[in-house]
C-alpha cells in the first residue's frame, strides 16, 4: 500500500493509504471526501461548543437584539420553547446574540464536550504524527458520534435553522464565508506530487512506480487555484531583452530618426 500524506499548502492534513494499482479518478474522489468530512466535523464541533455554553440558536430575526428591542417587537422564540435540554437549562447569556441562553446542565454538558473532544482526536492532524491513517469510515464515525450526542441532550431536536442541524442534514451553507472557501468540491479537486498533477485519468503507480512501500507528499487544491505564480514573469528582471540592456548601460532609450 502506498502512504499518502495529503497537505494544503504546507499544512499537514492527514494519511491515506491507497494500493498503487488504484485509479487516480477513484483516489482524488477520496482524499477530497476525507478531506471535507473534517472539515464539517470541526464546523460542527465549533457549533457544539457553543450549544453546551448558550444553548440553541435564536431564530435569525431576534439574533443580536436586546431583550428590551425583542420585547418591543413582540418576538417570540417557538422553538426554544419546544427545544429544551434534557434535564433542564441553565441561563448563560450569550453576548453575542446567537443563541438563546438556555444552556443544558452541567451533566449534559460534559456529554456534549466529551464527544467533541473524542471527534476532534479522530480528525486531528496529530494523526499524521502517530503514523495514523484516517479513512472517510472513521470521519463518518465521528459525525455520527456528535449526531448522537446532541439527541441525548436534546431529544426534541434542534431548529431547522440551527447551523448544527443544517450539518448534519447537509443543508448548511458556507457561501461568502472562509469555511466555504475552504473546503473543495470533488469534482474539481487536484492532487500534486513534487509539482506534477496527478491526473485522473492514469494510476498511481504511473507516477511512483510498483514499490507498494513508498510513501509520498501529495497537496490537495482545488482546480481554480493557481498552482505558479505567474506575476514574476511581468517583471523587468525577467525581460531577457531589458536584462542585457542594464548590463551594458543601456536603458529605457528612445530611438528615433533625425
Amino acid at each position: 500500500m502506498v502512504l499518502l500524506h495529503v497537505k494544503r499548502g504546507d499544512e499537514s492534513q492527514f494519511l491515506l493509504q491507497t494500493p498503487g494499482s488504484t485509479k487516480l479518478e477513484e483516489i482524488t474522489v477520496r482524499v477530497a471526501q476525507v478531506y471535507n468530512a473534517r472539515l464539517k466535523v470541526q464546523r460542527i464541533c465549533s457549533e457544539m461548543e457553543e450549544l453546551a455554553e448558550h444553548g440553541i440558536f435564536l431564530p435569525p430575526n431576534m439574533q443580536g437584539l436586546t431583550d428590551d428591542q425583542i420585547e418591543e417587537l413582540k418576538l417570540r422564540d417557538e422553538w426554544g420553547e419546544k427545544c429544551v435540554p434534557s434535564g433542564g437549562s441553565v441561563f448563560k447569556k450569550d453576548n453575542i446574540g446567537r443563541r438563546n441562553g438556555q444552556a443544558p446542565n452541567e451533566k449534559m454538558k460534559q456529554i456534549l464536550k466529551k464527544t467533541i473532544e473524542e471527534a476532534k482526536a479522530i480528525i486531528s492532524k496529530k494523526q499524521v504524527e502517530a503514523g495514523v491513517c484516517v479513512t472517510i469510515e472513521m470521519v463518518e464515525a465521528a459525525l455520527d458520534q456528535l449526531r448522537g450526542a446532541v439527541m441525548i441532550v436534546y431529544p426534541m431536536g434542534l431548529p431547522p435553522y440551527d447551523p448544527i442541524r443544517k450539518e448534519f442534514e447537509n443543508k448548511e451553507d458556507l457561501s461568502g464565508t472562509q469555511a466555504g472557501l475552504n473546503v473543495i468540491r470533488e469534482s474539481e479537486a487536484q492532487l500534486w506530487w513534487v509539482a506534477k498533477e496527478l491526473r485522473r485519468t492514469k494510476t498511481l503507480s504511473d507516477y511512483v512506480g510498483k514499490n507498494e512501500k513508498t510513501k509520498i507528499i501529495v497537496k490537495i487544491q482545488q482546480k481554480l487555484e493557481e498552482n505558479d505564480d505567474d506575476s514574476c514573469l511581468n517583471s523587468p528582471w525577467a525581460d531577457n531583452t531589458a536584462l542585457k540592456r542594464h548590463f551594458h548601460g543601456v536603458k529605457d532609450i528612445k530611438w528615433r530618426p533625425r
